[in-house]
């Protein structure tokens, strides 16, 4: 099945026709609200399933987490809506300081209030198809929210999805010395300074001019999206929290990864991969691909995706053999 990204051109996702009109034409349903996390900011959801009679024959959920700086909206989406036509429903949030979200914008002074948002929106989804296996599907940072919501609910998830998932920052992406060892201080005096020399992550993000130039022309995007103080000392103490516990994720795992991806080290990718205590774990590096596999060449897309795709089906129709066996269901 192609990627959605192939009716896509540089000025919308949607290619020429709105958004209503591309949504009918992949046949998908899509709904989106609003809502009140635990610190009473408007913390925006949304989600896809295949319209008509294919959304009684559902094949499990999906729940996607977004990059830093990205939203579940604009270019990314199109991954949700490729997984909503093979059968999925699927739900996304825009993370605190991200997209229609409330709060400072790309400001993530700490982790844990964003993994509670998470946890509280696909709870709700969950509890709403209680017969359907779930998929937790994180990109870069949202890889590693994704991490820290398995290690907090082990049992809750039939599998883990990561793409260039955020388990360590590339040297080439990091601050150069000896700016990283003031980052303590920077974060303390002054917790919102953009970091000047720090790229924005879009450049070495997507391969494809035109896509850079799509990302760029998203509606939410703000004119800086270097990390602040506080959130790139944040990043750096999750990555290590990740590195010395990943050991504890026991359940099914694809981790994808650009083997040319400068924002999060592949070898970060290999290593959590083999602490994971993980019976069933694959990991694939695809040599020459940047850190987001949508930005890559249609056709690259359509074999990471494919490859994706294929791997939630076979262990969504394990899981829904095993729930069906269950007595309690």
């Amino acid at each position: 099945m192609a990627h959605p990204i192939h009716q896509a051109n540089e000025n919308s996702p949607f290619g020429e026709l709105t958004r209503e009109e591309f949504y009918h034409k992949q046949q998908v349903l899509h709904q989106e609200s609003f809502m009140l996390n635990k610190q009473n900011m408007k913390i925006f959801t949304q989600s896809w399933q295949p319209a008509g009679s294919s959304s009684l024959r559902l094949r499990g959920l999906v729940a996607m987490v977004h990059g830093y700086t990205d939203e579940s909206s604009w270019l990314i989406q199109l991954n949700a809506v490729g997984l909503a036509k093979a059968g999925f429903y699927v739900c996304a949030l825009d993370l605190q300081g991200h997209g229609y979200s409330d709060g400072l914008r790309g400001h993530i002074p700490k982790i844990e209030p964003v993994v509670e948002d998470c946890i509280q929106f696909f709870d709700s989804a969950r509890a709403a198809h209680p017969k359907l296996p779930a998929f937790l599907f994180g990109e870069s940072l949202g890889g590693a929210i994704s991490i820290l919501i398995c290690l907090k609910q082990s049992k809750a998830w039939s599998g883990l999805i990561l793409n260039a998932a955020m388990c360590g920052v590339s040297n080439k992406f990091k601050p150069v010395w000896p700016l990283e060892e003031l980052l303590p201080m920077a974060a303390f005096v002054a917790p919102t300074w953009k970091i000047a020399i720090t790229d924005d992550p879009v450049k070495k993000s997507y391969k494809e001019e035109w896509k850079r130039k799509l990302v760029m022309k998203s509606p939410n995007r703000q004119p800086n999206s270097k990390v602040t103080a506080a959130t790139a000392l944040e990043f750096l103490r999750v990555c290590g929290y990740i590195q010395r516990n990943c050991h504890r994720l026991e359940l099914p795992l694809l981790m994808v990864h650009g083997g040319e991806d400068k924002v999060c080290d592949p070898e970060s990718a290999s290593l959590v991969h083999e602490s994971a205590a993980s019976k069933d774990k694959t990991l694939n590096i695809f040599k020459g691909m940047w850190h987001q596999f949508i930005g890559e060449p249609n056709e690259s897309v359509d074999l990471v995706f494919g490859m994706i795709l294929s791997w939630i089906g076979d262990r969504a129709s394990k899981a829904k053999t095993n729930i069906g066996n269950d007595p309690e269901n």
